[in-house]
């Protein structure tokens, strides 16, 4: 039986742990939008299917499908894939599912965080997302966790933990006023707290160039370990990138993490200034309520929204002249786990990439609480 609880994670003893540290699994939703995704999301489709396939490598993988996607998910999809039917109003797991806490005695909660299309009716990407809404509680019902319903709207591809009480994410994203307009700098620093578990709230910026999700801290930097970030970064100072990741640069050198160490950074080198194709906006659908796909529009792509699966990393292939050169920095990263490259353009296409696709749930087991 799940409970609803009516305190917070940190109230009760429960933090968020790392996308590193051990996985029961991990979920995604099936992609379907025809004022999204091109060709009646066929090719995405596809995409996510060969990324579920790549994970499952590694660790289970569950995915969420509408009524009348079921039978075409279970076609695509590996039978060690789990298929189970839930509604949603579009397939970024990462965002509208739960964000799972635990506790020393290896217990395991999620956060239902309010969810409004990133930024709701100023700015938001569509219109409804009622059911949108509804998926981490059913997620967390399914994996019989608890849930908390967190006081504040927040995305989960917006935060990134080292699991040791600190959290990273940007200023574009948390303090937009199409969020949480009534909580200043502060009163969302506090709810990070609470919620998360952490004691440090590292500021960045904001996100790669055009990201439509007001710049989420996941296409732009993640914490590979403690003490150590992977950051998007390119050389060419006419890029407007550069100036964005060269403050990121300086405020991740600048900055301390909750043990008091500074980090070590490793640049990932983005892919070249990649557009939308006149071919591929003209296989959307356009529809009022949802923001419209315009051939020539620069694509939010960034090497560092992978996903770290159990003993593996899943990253995305987005430029054949770039991509070996980011895989050879996250395979000496995470030296000790398997770096796969999956194609990815399609999903960019959509808005986002792999990491906005899963969500991890993690393992049962004991762990040594972080010192805040």
């Amino acid at each position: 039986m799940t409970r609803l609880i009516n305190s917070t994670p940190a109230a009760d003893g429960y933090w968020m742990p790392a996308e590193y540290e051990p996985h029961a699994g991990t979920w995604m939703l099936w992609p379907e939008r025809r004022d999204n995704w091109r060709l009646g999301a066929q090719p995405a489709q596809r995409a996510f299917a060969a990324v579920a396939t790549a994970i499952a490598g590694f660790e289970p993988v569950s995915v969420g499908a509408i009524a009348n996607q079921y039978e075409s998910a279970r076609a695509l999809l590996p039978e060690a894939v789990r298929v189970v039917e839930i509604s949603s109003n579009d397939a970024w797991m990462r965002d509208v599912g739960p964000t799972c806490v635990v506790n020393a005695a290896g217990d395991v909660r999620g956060i239902d965080w309010p969810f409004n299309a990133w930024g709701g009716l100023n700015g938001g990407l569509y219109f409804p997302w009622d059911q949108d809404d509804l998926v981490a509680r059913k997620v967390l019902e399914i994996e019989a966790c608890d849930r908390y319903r967190a006081p504040l709207i927040l995305e989960g591809g917006s935060i990134h933990v080292d699991g040791e009480g600190t959290v990273l994410v940007t200023e574009q994203c948390l303090l937009n006023p199409n969020r949480n307009p009534h909580l200043s700098r502060e009163d969302i620093e506090t709810q990070l707290r609470a919620y998360l578990g952490v004691s440090t709230v590292i500021w960045l910026g904001e996100g790669v160039i055009n990201d439509e999700t007001d710049g989420h801290i996941d296409n732009l930097a993640c914490f590979a370990r403690p003490g150590e970030v992977c950051l998007t970064w390119t050389d060419n100072r006419r890029d407007p990138q550069w100036r964005v990741s060269q403050d990121a640069l300086e405020r991740l050198l600048a900055a301390r993490d909750a043990r008091g160490r500074r980090l070590k950074v490793h640049k990932l080198p983005q892919p070249r200034a990649l557009t939308l194709s006149a071919a591929e906006a003209a296989g959307v659908q356009s529809r009022d309520g949802v923001k419209a796909r315009q051939a020539g529009e620069r694509l939010a792509a960034s090497y560092a929204n992978f996903y770290i699966a159990n003993g593996g990393v899943v990253m995305p292939l987005l430029d054949q002249r770039s991509d070996s050169a980011a895989m050879a920095v996250l395979q000496r990263v995470f030296a000790d786990r398997q770096v796969v490259g999956v194609p990815g353009r399609e999903i960019l296409l959509g808005g986002g990439n792999i990491h906005c696709i899963t969500q991890q749930i993690p393992a049962v087991l004991r762990r040594r609480k972080p010192r805040l």
